[in-house]
C-alpha cells in the first residue's frame, strides 16, 4: 500500500505554503468600480469560507502607472487566479498589467487561470469590441498623445502585451454569468477552484499513512452516481484504528463538490458530556446544510423534522463521526427519504447500528455499504512509528531491532503507534529498550481510555462478563468450543459474541477461532486488574502465570475467583520455581472457580479438594496414568488432558463395591447420577500412552471427542453409541486403532469426522464375506455403497474379505487425508452424504477426481492437496466455493476444468509447482507445445512461418521445481497468447519496429475490424544461465487504458543466445481502434538478470471478411472470463490500469499464506493473500530464534518480533534498489478442532520465490 506520508498538492493551505512557496491559493483580479461591493465581494467570501486562501486588493485608487510591487508579489505567490472580466475591466491599466503577469505565470509555473465573463461576451474581449474596443482605443489615443518618445515606446509595448493578453484570456475555457443566478454561479466557481486545487477543510487534514486502499474505496463510493437513492457508507472498526481520520480526510477534500455539507465530529463524547448535547449537534447539522442561522429549538423531534425537510430537497454530503446509538442516528438523519444524490458517511465502533436506524425502516431504503478498518501492515506500522519518532519513514541507525518490538506490540494500531512514536521522539536506544520492557509488563496500554469506550458502551452485563472471560482465557479458542464452555458458566454467548463482533471488540478468524487485538485484550485484563491492583487473589480472574503461581503457593485463593490459568512451562521460562509441587488443598476455598488450567503442574494431595463448580478443566501434561476417582467432575463440560501420561480413560465401574466407594468420596445423593453427565468436550490429543477409552455411558452428553495423534490407542469402547449428541469426532493419526469401521458405524449423528492418517488401507477392521456385494477393485482395496442410511467405504485385502466403514448421513465435514486411497477406491455415488459441505482427500494417490464427488449436492470446500498422482480434475460440483490444490513436490496435474454454471470459486493452487509445459487451469492459464497448436488458431493470431520452433528447446527455472527443459510452448492467459524461443530476428510480418525497449505508434485505419495486436521483443544475450522476462506495459493513451503483463514463466534459458518473446494480445471489444495512440514499454529492474532489449515491434491483426469459416478458431479462448475485454476487476490497480499477473487470481483477503510487499513498484498492494506457490519450509539453523510462539491452548499465534527485525535489516540492506520482497507464512498442521491448517513458519523470499532467509 502506498504511504501518504506527505500530503499531495493542495491538500492543505498550510502545507501548500510551506512546500510550494505559495502564500495564497487564489489571486482575485477584478475592476473595483464594477464588482468590488457586489459579485467580487460575494465570490471572495465564498472562496474564503471554502478554505481557499484568496488575495483581494482593498485599494480602489490606482497610484502610478506601474503595477504595485505587492500585487506583483501576490500573483507570483498564488497558485491560481480568478479574473473577473467586467465591462470596465480594461479601463484599469493595473488590471491589464495583472492580466499580463497572470498569463506569464501560467506559462512558466503552471499557474491556473479561471476567466469569468461578467456580463461581457468573450468575443468582445478577444476582438476588443464594444466596451473593450472603446477602452483600448482610448489607451491608444493616450499613447499617441504622449510627447516623450521613450514613454510612447513603453506605452506601445504595453499596448501590444495587453492586446495579446486579452486575446489569450478570451480563448481560455471560462465561465459566463449571463442568464445565471449569481449565488449558484459563485458556488459553481468555488467548486471548480476547489476541485482543481484540491483545497481541504480549514483545519489541517489528518496525516494518513498506509490507508491508500481505504481512501480509494471511499472515493470510489463517493463518486459512484449509479444509484438513484441516497448512499450511506458505514466505516467501522475498533477505537483509534483511523475511522475519524479517514472520514475527515475524504470530507476535507470533497465537501465543496456538494451543494451542502456538514461534518459532525466526536458525537458520542459530545452527547455524553452535555445534557442537551444532541440538540447542539442537530443545530450544527441544520445550520450547515440550510446555510442559515436557526433559532435554538429545545425539542429533538422538531429539529429532526427540520433536518428531514432540508435533506429531502438538497444534495448533501454528511459525515457523522463516532455514532454509538440508534437514537443519535434517528435524531440526525430522521426517517424520510434523502435527496437521491446525497452521500452520508457514518463512523462507528458498532457495525449493526446503521441499518437499525429509522431511515432503514422506510419503504425506500437508502443504499448501504460498509468498510472495515483493520489496522496497518508491519511496513506501514514502521513508517507511522518512525514518522512520529524520527520524522522519517525508517528507523535511525541502531534503532532497527527495538523499533520492530514496538511495531509488534502495537499490532498495526495507528493511534498506539502515534502515541508511542511521539513519546519516543529524541530518546536514545536505552530509553526505547526500557520502555518496551515496561509496556510488556504493564497490564494496560497507552490508549486504554480510547479502547475502553467500546467496552463501556456495552449495555448488557452479560456481554461485559463475556468480553472479560475471552480477554483472559479464550483468545485463540475455537468459537464452538468457547461457546459450549461459557454457556455452562451462565454466559449467553449466541447474542453476546455477535454484540462484541459488532462493536469491534472481537473477531472470528478464518479457522473459526476467537480473535482479539492485543491492545483490546490488554484493556480487558486491565479492567480485571483494577478490581484489586495489589492483591491478585481478590480479583475475579487470574491469567498471569506468575500471579497464579503465587496465589496458589500462598493458598490465598477465595470464592471470588471465577477463572485461573497456570502453565509451569511459562514459569520455567522465567526460571521461577519450576520444580515446585502444588498441594491440591490450595484450591479448596475457591468455591466459585469454573475455569481452571493447570498445565504441567505437579500436584500432591487428594483431588476431592478441586472446586465442584468447575466447567472447564485443562491439565496438559497430567502425570498420572488414569483419572483420579475423587476428582469432582459432575459439572465439567470440557476436559482437556492433552499431552498426558494417561493409559486408559475409563469412567466405567464394573461392580457395586467401586460404585459405593465413589459415592462415599463425593457424597452422591443419587445412585444413578453420572460421573461426567455434563461433559460435552473431551480432548485427549497427543496422549502417547493412551490405550483405551471407555465408559461413554457416564458422559453420554458428549458432543466433541478429540483424540488426535494418540498413536498407541487400540480401542474405543462400543458404549460410544450411547453418545447421541456427538457431532465431532477427531481420530486423526490414531494409527493402531482397532475396529475403526465399527466405531464409525455407531456414531449416527456426527457432523465432523476426521480420519486423517488412520491407515484405512490396512486390514484392521472386522470382516464379513463379500457374498454377492458388488465391488470395484483396486489391487486389494475398494469403496462401495451399500443401500442403507449411510455411505460405506469397503476395504478388500488379499484374502478376499470385505471390510466396511459406514459414513453417517449427517456429515457436514469429512477428512480422509493421507489414507492411501486411489481414485477407484471410491464408490460411484456419494449421494447419501447429501449434507456434506467440506471434503478433504489430500495426500492420497488419486489420479483424477472421483466421480462420487460430483454427486455431493451441497459440497462447498474440496481439498486435494499433495495428491501426487493427480493428473486431472474435471467439473467439480458447481456448488463448490473453495478448491484447495497445494503441493510440496512436483505434481503430475495437467488439466483442471470447471462447470460453466459454477459460481465464483476460490482456487487455492500451488501454481509455481505446476510443470512449465502442457497443462491447463480453465479460465486461468493454458500451456501446450507449439507443435500441437492447430493451424487455424495460429492463422487467427496472424502467426506464420514458425515451423522451426518445433526443433527448439526452452529452459525454465522455478524455485519450487528447479531447472527444467521442455519443447517450445504456447502460453495463454488474460487473452494473451505468447511463446518464447531463441532467435535473433523477429518474424517478417512484424511490420512496425523500434530499437530499444519501447515503441510508440498510432493504429492505422482499415476497412476491417482490429481483432488483435502482435508484439515481439528480442533481447541480447546475457552472461547468466537464466534471464528474467520483462514486464510488458501497453498503454492506450487515447482511451486511458494500461495493461501491465507479467509472464507466467519468470525465468528462461535459450542456450545463451538472443531471446525472443512473441505475444498476441486479443482485443474483442473496442479497447484498440484506428487512430488510437499506443505506447509499449519494457521497464528494466536492476534486481534481476534482465538482458538489454535489442528491439521490439508490432503488427496488427484484422478480421478477414473474405474468409467464412464455420467456427471461430479462438472461440474457446474468448469464452474465458478474466481476459482483456471481459472481467478484469480483480486485477485493477487504478481506474483503467490493470496488473495481469497470474498470482492475482489467487489473491484473497482472508487466507494464508500472506505476502507482504515490502517495497517495489507494486507497493500499493497490502497483504495480498496469495494462495499458491508455497511448500513447507524450515528456517535455517541460524534463524531458529525467529520461529513463531504459540500458546498452549488451541494454538494462538503471535509473531516473534525478531522476524520483523530481520525483514527490516534485509530491506534496508537492499535499498535503494527496492527489491520485491515477500514475508511469507507457511501452513503446517496444528491442533484445531476444525481440522484446518495454521500458520507456523515464516520465510523471506523475492518475487520469484528465491529464499533470502531460510532453506528448503
Amino acid at each position: 500500500m502506498l504511504v501518504l506520508s506527505e500530503l499531495s498538492e493542495g491538500s492543505s493551505s498550510s502545507s501548500t505554503s510551506s512546500t510550494d512557496g505559495h502564500r495564497y491559493d487564489v489571486f482575485l483580479s477584478f475592476r473595483g468600480l464594477d464588482t468590488r461591493n457586489s459579485f467580487t465581494a460575494y465570490l471572495h467570501k465564498a472562496l474564503m469560507d471554502a478554505n481557499i486562501t484568496t488575495f483581494l486588493d482593498n485599494e480602489d485608487i490606482e497610484t502610478g502607472e506601474d503595477l504595485k510591487p505587492e500585487l506583483e508579489s501576490a500573483i507570483k505567490a498564488s497558485r491560481a487566479s480568478v479574473i473577473v472580466l467586467s465591462k470596465n475591466y480594461a479601463t484599469s491599466t493595473w488590471c491589464l498589467d495583472e492580466l499580463v503577469l497572470i498569463l506569464e505565470q501560467r506559462m512558466i509555473s503552471n499557474h491556473i487561470v479561471f476567466p469569468i465573463f461578467y456580463h461581457v461576451e468573450s468575443t468582445y474581449v478577444r476582438k476588443q469590441q464594444s466596451s473593450f474596443g472603446d477602452v483600448m482605443a482610448k489607451h491608444k489615443q493616450k499613447m499617441e498623445a504622449e510627447t516623450n518618445a521613450n514613454k510612447r515606446i513603453k506605452w506601445a509595448q504595453k499596448m501590444d502585451r495587453w492586446n495579446k493578453a486579452l486575446i489569450e484570456v478570451a480563448g481560455l475555457k471560462g465561465k459566463d454569468v449571463n442568464g445565471r443566478l449569481e449565488p449558484e454561479f459563485i458556488e459553481e466557481i468555488v467548486k471548480d477552484v476547489y476541485r482543481r486545487l484540491h483545497v481541504p477543510l480549514r483545519s489541517p487534514l489528518p496525516l494518513l499513512i498506509g490507508m491508500e486502499s481505504s481512501i480509494k474505496f471511499v472515493l470510489s463510493w463517493l463518486k459512484d452516481a449509479s444509484s438513484h437513492k441516497a448512499n450511506i457508507l458505514t466505516i467501522w472498526g475498533m477505537g483509534g484504528i483511523g475511522k475519524t481520520s479517514l472520514a475527515k480526510y475524504v470530507y476535507g477534500l470533497h465537501c465543496p463538490e456538494f451543494n451542502s455539507s456538514s461534518y459532525i465530529g466526536d458525537i458520542s463524547r459530545r452527547c455524553d458530556e452535555k445534557f442537551n448535547g444532541l440538540l447542539h449537534l442537530q443545530k450544527q447539522l441544520y445550520d450547515d446544510i440550510s446555510k442559515t442561522r436557526s433559532n435554538h429549538v429545545h425539542d429533538i423531534s422538531i429539529y429532526t423534522s427540520m433536518i428531514e425537510n432540508t435533506v429531502a430537497c438538497k444534495e448533501v454530503f454528511l459525515v457523522l463521526d463516532d455514532i454509538n446509538s440508534v437514537n443519535q442516528l434517528d435524531a440526525l438523519l430522521g426517517s424520510k427519504v434523502f435527496h437521491p444524490k446525497s452521500k452520508i458517511i457514518v463512523t462507528t465502533k458498532d457495525t449493526w447500528l446503521t441499518e437499525s436506524c429509522a431511515l432503514f425502516k422506510t419503504n425506500v431504503k437508502p443504499q448501504h455499504a460498509k468498510h472495515e478498518l483493520k489496522g496497518l501492515s508491519m511496513i506501514e506500522s514502521q513508517k507511522l512509528l518512525c514518522f512520529h519518532a524520527f520524522v522519517s519513514n525508517y528507523p535511525n541507525a541502531g534503532y532497527e531491532d527495538v523499533s520492530a518490538k514496538f511495531v509488534m506490540y502495537c499490532e498495526g494500531h495507528p493511534l498506539a503507534l502515534e502515541v508511542l512514536g511521539k513519546s519516543l521522539h529524541n530518546r536514545d536506544v536505552a530509553y526505547w529498550e526500557d520502555r518496551i520492557e515496561q509496556l510488556k509488563k504493564e497490564i494496560g496500554s497507552p490508549i486504554n481510555n480510547v479502547l475502553r469506550t467500546s467496552f463501556e458502551s456495552l449495555t448488557s452485563n452479560n456481554d461485559k462478563e463475556l468480553f472479560k472471560h475471552i480477554a483472559c482465557f479464550f483468545v485463540g479458542f475455537d468459537r464452538d468450543v468457547a461457546e459450549i464452555i461459557l454457556n455452562a458458566c451462565d454466559i449467553s454467548t449466541r447474542s453476546g459474541i455477535t454484540n462484541l463482533i459488532h462493536r469491534c471488540l472481537l473477531s472470528i478468524g478464518w479457522n473459526n477461532e476467537l480473535m482479539m487485538h492485543q491492545l483490546l485484550q490488554r484493556m480487558g485484563r486491565f479492567i480485571i486488574h483494577e478490581e484489586s491492583p495489589d492483591k491478585p487473589w481478590k480479583r475475579s480472574r487470574l491469567w498471569c502465570h506468575v500471579e497464579s503461581f503465587k496465589v496458589l503457593k500462598q493458598k490465598k485463593g477465595k470464592g471470588n475467583l471465577l477463572g485461573l490459568t497456570l502453565d509451569m512451562r511459562m514459569l520455567e521460562k522465567e526460571k521461577l520455581h519450576a520444580s515446585f509441587e502444588l498441594k491440591t488443598d490450595t484450591l479448596s476455598n475457591m468455591d466459585n472457580l469454573m475455569l481452571l488450567q493447570l498445565n504441567y503442574v505437579k500436584l500432591k494431595g487428594s483431588y476431592e479438594n478441586f472446586p465442584e463448580e468447575l466447567r472447564w478443566l485443562c491439565m496438559h501434561g497430567f502425570p498420572l496414568k488414569s483419572i483420579p476417582l475423587d476428582l469432582p467432575m459432575e459439572n465439567l463440560v470440557a476436559l482437556d488432558m492433552s499431552y498426558s501420561n494417561i493409559e486408559s480413560f475409563d469412567i466405567c465401574y464394573s461392580n457395586s463395591q467401586q460404585i459405593q466407594s465413589r459415592q462415599n468420596l463425593i457424597g452422591w445423593c443419587s445412585k444413578h447420577k453420572k460421573l461426567l453427565g455434563s461433559l460435552k468436550i473431551l480432548d485427549l490429543s497427543f496422549c502417547e500412552q493412551l490405550r483405551s477409552i471407555s465408559g461413554f455411558d457416564e458422559f453420554s452428553a458428549l458432543e466433541m471427542l478429540i483424540v488426535r495423534n494418540c498413536t498407541n490407542l487400540l480401542e474405543v469402547c462400543d458404549s460410544i453409541k450411547l453418545c447421541f449428541e456427538l457431532v465431532l469426532v477427531d481420530l486423526r493419526y490414531c494409527i493402531k486403532l482397532e475396529k475403526l469401521p465399527r466405531i464409525v458405524g455407531m456414531i449416527n449423528k456426527v457432523e465432523t469426522l476426521l480420519l486423517d492418517g488412520c491407515y484405512l488401507r490396512k486390514s484392521q477392521f472386522d470382516s464379513k464375506d463379500m457374498g454377492s456385494t458388488k465391488m470395484v477393485n483396486d489391487n486389494n482395496f475398494g469403496i462401495n455403497i451399500i443401500t442403507s442410511s449411510s455411505t460405506t467405504l469397503e476395504v478388500v485385502p488379499s484374502d478376499s474379505k470385505l471390510f466396511t466403514i459406514s459414513l453417517p448421513r449427517t456429515l457436514l465435514r469429512l477428512s480422509l487425508v493421507n489414507n492411501n486411497l486411489s481414485t477407484t477406491s471410491f464408490p460411484m455415488d456419494f449421494c447419501c452424504l447429501s449434507l456434506l459441505r467440506e471434503l478433504y482427500l489430500d495426500d492420497n494417490p488419486i489420479i483424477s477426481m472421483p466421480n462420487c464427488v460430483r454427486s455431493l449436492p451441497r459440497l462447498e470446500t474440496l481439498g486435494m492437496s499433495n495428491c501426487k498422482m493427480l493428473t486431472s480434475v474435471e467439473n467439480p460440483p458447481y456448488t463448490l466455493r473453495e478448491f484447495i490444490l497445494y503441493y510440496d513436490c512436483k505434481p503430475l496435474l495437467r488439466k483442471v476444468t470447471f462447470d460453466p454454471e459454477m459460481s465464483p470459486l476460490e482456487l487455492s493452487i500451488g501454481w509455481k509447482m505446476l510443470a512449465p509445459s502442457s497443462f491447463e487451469i480453465e479460465g486461468v492459464i493454458k500451456i501446450q507445445p507449439m507443435a500441437g497448436v492447430e493451424e487455424k488458431v495460429l492463422r487467427s493470431l496472424g502467426w506464420s512461418d514458425l515451423d522451426f520452433l518445433s526443433k527448439r528447446r526452452l529452459g525454465t527455472s522455478f524455485v519450487s521445481r528447479g531447472r527444467e527443459e521442455s519443447e517450445i510452448q504456447m502460453y495463454y492467459e488474460f487473452g494473451i497468447f505468447s511463446t518464447i524461443y531463441g532467435h535473433g530476428d523477429m518474424p517478417k510480418w512484424i511490420t512496425y519496429r523500434s530499437m530499444g525497449p519501447s515503441i510508440s505508434f498510432t493504429i492505422p485505419s482499415s476497412p476491417n475490424n482490429l481483432t488483435g495486436l502482435n508484439f515481439c521483443l528480442v533481447q541480447l544475450p546475457l552472461d547468466v544461465e537464466f534471464v528474467h522476462l520483462p514486464k510488458i506495459i501497453i498503454s492506450n493513451i487515447t482511451k486511458n487504458h494500461t495493461w501491465i503483463y507479467e509472464h507466467f514463466i519468470g525465468n528462461a534459458n535459450v542456450d545463451g543466445g538472443c531471446l525472443t518473446l512473441l505475444s498476441h494480445w486479443m482485443f474483442v471489444m473496442n479497447e484498440m481502434e484506428a487512430g488510437d495512440h499506443v505506447t509499449i514499454t519494457l521497464p528494466v529492474s536492476i534486481n534481476f538478470a534482465y538482458p538489454v532489449t535489442k528491439e521490439c515491434g508490432v503488427s496488427f491483426v484484422y478480421d478477414d471478411r473474405d474468409t467464412h469459416e464455420e467456427e471461430d478458431a479462438l472461440s474457446y479462448y474468448k469464452s474465458w472470463n478474466h481476459i482483456i475485454s471481459r472481467d478484469l476487476i480483480g486485477f485493477q490497480l487504478t481506474n483503467g490500469k490493470y496488473l495481469l499477473y497470474i498470482s492475482r487470481f489467487l489473491a484473497l483477503d482472508h487466507e494464508v499464506p500472506s505476502w507482504h510487499y515490502l517495497d517495489g513498484e507494486y507497493a500499493r498492494f497490502k497483504e495480498l493473500s496469495l494462495k499458491g506457490c508455497l511448500t513447507y519450509w524450515r528456517m535455517a539453523p541460524e534463524l531458529v530464534d525467529v520461529l513463531l510462539e504459540c500458546n498452549n491452548s488451541f494454538g494462538q499465534i503471535q509473531i516473534h518480533s525478531k522476524v520483523y527485525s530481520l525483514v527490516q535489516k534485509v530491506q534496508h540492506m537492499l535499498q535503494p534498489s527496492c527489491a520485491h520482497l515477500y514475508l511469507i507464512q507457511d501452513s503446517l498442521s496444528s491442533p484445531s478442532s476444525r481440522g484446518r491448517s495454521r500458520c507456523l513458519w515464516w520465510k523471506l523470499v523475492d518475487i520469484e520465490g528465491r529464499i533470502i532467509c531460510g532453506e528448503s
